[in-house]
């Protein structure tokens, strides 16, 4: 079982490590979309939101407190959903599907990163980590 688990947390990782990398190496495209979209201080929050990912990834895939991991990934994406993704704002019908598919997208995956948070949490010794939970839930 450790081994299915060390497999689904490097698959999960993926995307978080591959948008971690376009925010950290394309600092200056990314903040005009989030200037776009409103947000204050566009390029340190393209910046901080990057090492956010990178951060809660690595901790997931090398099992480095891993529940803390996933709570960065959860503190991420939902107000990346809520704020860069707000698809009721759209009147034009493609642009509201792509930010409503992309709001689905982070829900869901908050909702997930949430669960691994409890499974580290409450399961301490599985799937090869190098150092157990931050938090423990009994």
């Amino acid at each position: 079982m450790d081994i299915v688990v060390l497999i689904g947390r490097i698959l999960f990782v993926v995307i978080f490590l591959a948008s971690a990398a376009g925010h950290l190496t394309q600092p200056k495209a990314m903040a005009g979309y989030a200037q776009s979209k409103g947000i204050p201080v566009p390029t340190f929050a393209v910046f901080a939101s990057g090492i956010v990912m990178l951060l809660g990834g690595l901790s997931i895939l090398l099992g480095i407190w891993p529940d803390l991991g996933a709570l960065l990934l959860v503190i991420f994406l939902v107000p990346t959903a809520l704020l860069m993704h707000s698809f009721w704002q759209e009147s034009e019908p493609d642009a509201r599907q792509n930010e409503m598919i992309q709001f689905n997208k982070d829900i869901s995956l908050a909702g997930a990163s949430l669960m691994l948070f409890a499974f580290f949490a409450a399961t301490p010794t599985l799937g090869l980590t190098i150092t157990g939970p931050l938090f423990i839930i009994v």
